[in-house]
């Protein structure tokens, strides 16, 4: 049956209502505030005896209630009321003609209530709120909740739980800890174990022995050998006065200089610099003298050098090397791959303080020496070119020279000298303009040395014959330039082939590369290997200017063919020479006769390319005229050898350095001996303020024909030269 609302007396005098509970048993909101929200203490109570009662507050005091009383009203009710919101709906739903249980009546302290009477008042129908449609979880996230306990009203502060879950943690970094453990045991074993052994490895560099630059006979003229390199610590140098001084002369390095690499510096680190080069590449005595001195934060270690036992002998044609021992120049820097060789290693392991660790890793993959690269130059007879090439050339004050010297039958050069030279052992004495080989690297006007070639190509193309005899004037005029003969003649003369060549007579040549023509005077010089590199073997070889007649101008024509506008190298012009000396057969010049691996097995170098480009009974024809050259009739009476047959021809040019002409004269002589039967073409080239061929390049050419004739023991051939017949 309904419960009716209950009562507490009242200490006024005036009755209060209490709050009543709805038909549902539940209590007001309203009617809650009127209580106390909490019991109130002994204390209190006599406290508020003592007071007056204060009309807005006026409350019993509660009785003494027992511990089982003190708990919340709601612990306090039957099991019968201790329903929820939705069983007391369910309740209400069902009607109000079902009996409610009856409840228990305790007995209770009276509570204070308010002086004004609530109105009972019903509570609202809760309103419907219309909730989004859930997503369903997913089976993972319905497993994770209800392992955390959060699908059934669970709490995660609950012990057992969150041991649950760390042992679940804990259990899954313990497997995957496992499965990385394997792979690296089963599928990264290897890799990770020769990774380790690789931070223990300790790799030597061992350099492999360069090989040796040898004359045609086998003598050295370059090689690598043993030497020492004295460095320093400044940390540990005590007294960098007293070592510089002690070390100066067994160095050879000033005291200034030694204190001031000595002395304590950092580096762009910030750090102290613990190792300082004093001098490199020194005699193995030198580190003798050095360790037997003892001086404190000084040590040496063995390094290899470059030895070139001749200092300037060959220098420019042999070259040199740099710090490292890589090629930088001439045959070094050509063949730097063949001399080089392969280095090898010595690998082992090291503990933490260095040391080799016994019984570790130790290989050794030998150095492979470079191979010997043997030149085709006579070592005795390139020793007397450049004593010869020198005395000339200070003589006549020259600039700069060269002399070459072919094997006439083979095309190989026996001597190449260049002036200014260089010492190849010291190279940081030198300058650029002394490491030049001038003899491919140099580019000069060839001037009446080309004529042997316009009368060549008069001779093959059947122009004129041997026994031609031209009318030459005194000037001819070709673009409006007017080219005028060395030796004066009266008017029109009837000249011979060979007094064209013994006078150098600039009319008479033009006029038979008029008969030529353009187009075949440049195709024969181009056979001749002028306009092309010679490929001699030298690194930085220029291969000259010879313009095709489309870029001819209206003086090229009397120009061209006495070797006016053409710019070719020394060793280009010796080449044509060789050509005639060798029966119209020009062999492609070379340096290099072949290699000698480790094993001293020998490879000879490449056939060089031959051409014809005369006849053998032309060549002969054209050896005939040029031999009154270096006679009384010709320009270069200084160039004749007593008991031997000489042709050559004299010639006067510039020299051509970046598109422009340098001030002086090239005067140059190339002749061959002995001429009826040629073995040497000299060619010899002199740039100096004034002069001729005959007066500056003739002498040097007679020394240096003579000495190659006697060193290699050629005899004169006996047979004498026919007469000389300048005029018709």
């Amino acid at each position: 049956m309904p419960m009716r609302p209950r009562t507490a007396p009242s200490r006024s005098a005036s009755a209060r209502t209490v709050p009543t509970r709805t038909e549902t048993g539940r209590t007001r909101l309203s009617e809650a505030r009127a209580y106390s929200p909490r019991g109130t203490t002994i204390r209190e109570a006599a406290r508020r005896g003592s007071e007056p009662e204060r009309p807005a507050d006026r409350r019993t005091a509660p009785e003494r209630r027992t511990p089982t009383d003190r708990r919340p009203a709601t612990e306090r009710r039957a099991p019968a009321e201790r329903r929820t919101a939705a069983e007391r709906r369910s309740a209400a739903e069902r009607g109000a003609g079902e009996p409610r249980p009856a409840r228990r009546r305790t007995e209770e302290p009276a509570r204070r209530v308010p002086r004004q009477a609530v109105r009972p008042r019903s509570a609202p129908a809760p309103r419907k709120k219309t909730a989004p449609a859930k997503r369903r979880p997913s089976p993972a996230a319905r497993w994770l909740r209800g392992r955390l306990g959060t699908a059934s009203g669970g709490q995660l502060g609950d012990p057992q739980r969150r041991l649950s879950i760390g042992l679940v943690l804990l259990l899954a970094g313990l497997a995957a800890v496992g499965v990385r453990l394997i792979q690296i045991q089963t599928f990264d074993g290897a890799a990770w174990a020769a990774s380790a052994t690789d931070q223990r490895l300790y790799k030597e560099v061992l350099q492999a022995p360069r090989g040796a630059i040898l004359d045609r006979e086998g003598a050295t003229l370059a090689q690598t050998v043993q030497a020492v390199t004295i460095f320093a610590d400044p940390k540990l140098v005590t007294d960098p006065a007293g070592t510089a001084a002690a070390l100066a002369k067994p160095l050879g390095v000033p005291q200034s200089v030694l204190r001031a690499k000595m002395a304590k510096k950092l580096n762009d680190a910030g750090r102290e610099i613990r190792f300082v080069y004093l001098a490199r590449r020194l005699d193995p005595e030198v580190g003798q003298v050095v360790a037997k001195l003892d001086l404190a934060g000084i040590g040496q270690e063995q390094e290899d050098r470059r030895d070139v036992p001749g200092h300037n002998l060959a220098a420019n044609v042999i070259g040199f090397t740099g710090a490292d021992g890589t090629g930088l120049g001439g045959v070094e820097a050509r063949y730097d791959d063949v001399l080089a060789g392969k280095d090898g290693t010595h690998s082992y392991e090291v503990g933490g303080g260095g040391a080799a660790i016994p019984g570790g890793v130790d290989h050794t993959v030998a150095a492979q020496p470079g191979s010997d690269v043997q030149l085709t130059l006579d070592r005795d007879l390139q020793f007397e070119t450049q004593r010869i090439l020198t005395g000339q050339m200070k003589r006549v004050r020259g600039y700069t020279g060269t002399a070459v010297v072919l094997d006439a039958k083979t095309g190989e050069a026996l001597a190449m000298a260049s002036y200014p030279t260089f010492d190849a052992a010291d190279v940081s004495t030198s300058s650029a303009a002394s490491r030049l080989d001038l003899a491919t690297g140099a580019v000069v006007e060839p001037g009446s040395v080309h004529k042997a070639i316009t009368m060549a190509a008069g001779l093959e193309t059947g122009v004129i014959k041997p026994d031609t005899v031209l009318p030459v004037s005194p000037t001819v005029t070709k673009g409006g330039t007017t080219f005028r003969d060395t030796h004066q003649h009266k008017g029109t003369v009837k000249m011979t082939l060979q007094g064209i060549l013994a006078q150098s007579s600039n009319t008479g040549t033009i006029e038979v590369a008029d008969k030529v023509g353009a187009q075949r005077l440049y195709d024969f010089q181009r056979k001749f290997g002028l306009g092309k590199r010679t490929n001699v073997g030298l690194p930085g070889e220029s291969a000259g200017i010879v313009q095709p007649p489309s870029n001819w101008s209206g003086p090229s024509y009397g120009g061209v063919p006495i070797g006016l506008g053409v710019a070719v190298t020394p060793l280009q012009m010796a080449s044509a020479y060789q050509a005639i000396a060798n029966d119209g057969v020009r062999i492609a010049p070379r340096v290099i006769r072949g290699t000698t691996d480790p094993d001293g097995r020998f490879s000879a170098a490449p056939a060089p390319e031959r051409t014809r480009v005369m006849s053998a009974a032309n060549a002969a024809a054209l050896r005939r005229m040029l031999e009154a050259v270096p006679s009384a009739e010709g320009t270069a009476p200084a160039a004749a050898i007593d008991g031997y047959r000489v042709a050559g021809k004299t010639g006067t040019g510039q020299r051509v350095l970046d598109n422009k002409y340098l001030p002086g004269n090239v005067a140059s002589f190339i002749g061959m001996a002995p001429a009826d039967k040629p073995r040497f073409v000299v060619a010899v080239f002199v740039h100096s303020p004034a002069g001729v061929g005959g007066a500056i390049a003739g002498p040097a050419f007679h020394d240096l024909m003579s000495f190659t004739l006697r060193h290699f023991d050629v005899p004169p051939t006996g047979s004498k030269a026919p007469p000389i017949r300048l005029y018709g």
